[in-house]
């Protein structure tokens, strides 16, 4: 077992390794794995391929100055994604509490009492404030 975790190390110094786009890419091909299980199609099962051999090729790759420049793309693309789903998660998680307002001078979320009526909210950052409804 030793000689095998020597062997592995010298196999990946200098290499890559995993990082957040990998980490995406191997759920990506988990995930068309699984759908491929019920829609079995060769459209689906060439691009399994793809994402693999991509993934495989950015796990070993000893170009780790591009490896690097790579994922700070991915990361600057998925960052709004991530922020937009972990709100949408805290609006589930609030709604029967909570409502939310962006603040029309900032553009940050405001989270705000259910309280029905009209009411005037001031923006914590901006300290601007504005007139809002809350329906429900």
């Amino acid at each position: 077992m030793i000689n095998f975790k020597e062997k592995f190390s010298q196999v990946m110094s200098g290499r890559y390794g995993m990082d957040q786009l990998n980490t995406s890419l191997f759920i990506i091909d988990l995930a068309l794995i699984i759908l491929n299980n019920f829609i079995t199609s060769s459209i689906v099962s060439s691009f399994i391929l793809i994402v693999t051999f991509f993934a495989m090729y950015r796990l070993y790759s000893r170009d780790i100055s591009k490896r690097t420049l790579e994922n700070k793309k991915f990361r600057k693309l998925w960052k709004p994604v991530r922020r937009n789903l972990s709100l949408l998660r805290l609006r589930i998680r609030e709604v029967k509490t909570h409502r939310f307002r962006v603040c029309p001078n900032c553009k940050v979320v405001i989270r705000t009492s259910r309280k029905r009526g009209s009411r005037v909210i001031r923006c914590s950052r901006c300290k601007t404030e504005f007139k809002t409804h809350i329906y429900l």
